[in-house]
């Protein structure tokens, strides 16, 4: 997993307006929480936290530079604009090297489905416990030479030493179906045409 040192600055403006206020300034209002501490509101510049989300996924573990200390923390819950796409706020959990943590890792699907087939992807993430400074960035889970009717469960994925499936390894992940036909298509149409009273 990638680990990014950010410089990051104490809060003492809260609510809406501090919050704006820290934006327009080029920041993004974070507030740091775990180990039975108060929560810690702090600025992350926008443009550098940016880029270590782009570079080491929503997991990246961030060594923040703050009063005149480090706080080891990864991201826990991210706030974007949902049209102009910049961060508006993150929640921060804070981590010492060597803890175990509980963190959502997302799947990503490699390999062709196989002919014929179309692809359910029932989750995008599996739950896992990690060290701290060791948290996947993503699993790869394969799809080539699946056959119509297989499925994927948490179980079946690849976990790198270290990392514990937490939940049940049953759950299913992927499916891969039958893919309907141009006449199934045409008939689930004129069937929705029918309910709404269209001819």
């Amino acid at each position: 997993m990638s680990e990014v040192r950010l410089p990051a600055e104490t809060r003492t403006e809260f609510g809406k307006g501090g919050a704006r206020r820290t934006r327009r300034a080029g920041k993004v209002p974070a507030v740091i929480y775990g180990h039975g501490a108060d929560p810690r509101h702090v600025a992350l510049p926008a443009h550098e936290f940016a880029n270590a989300i782009r570079h080491g996924g929503a997991n990246v573990l961030l060594t923040l530079d703050l009063d005149g200390g480090e706080q080891l923390a990864i991201p826990k819950s991210i706030q974007r604009h949902p049209i102009k796409g910049h961060y508006e706020h993150v929640d921060l959990l804070a981590v010492r090297r060597g803890e175990k943590v509980t963190i959502d890792v997302p799947i990503v699907v490699v390999g062709d489905i196989v002919p014929g087939g179309l692809l359910n992807q029932e989750a995008t993430t599996v739950s896992v416990e990690a060290e701290a400074t060791h948290i996947p960035n993503s699993f790869e889970v394969s799809i080539a030479g699946l056959e119509i009717g297989s499925q994927v469960t948490a179980g079946d994925v690849n976990l790198p030493s270290g990392s514990t499936l937490i939940g049940d390894p049953d759950s299913v992940l992927l499916i891969v179906t039958q893919a309907p036909t141009a006449e199934d298509l045409e008939a689930e149409v004129a069937e929705a045409a029918a309910e709404l009273g269209i001819v």
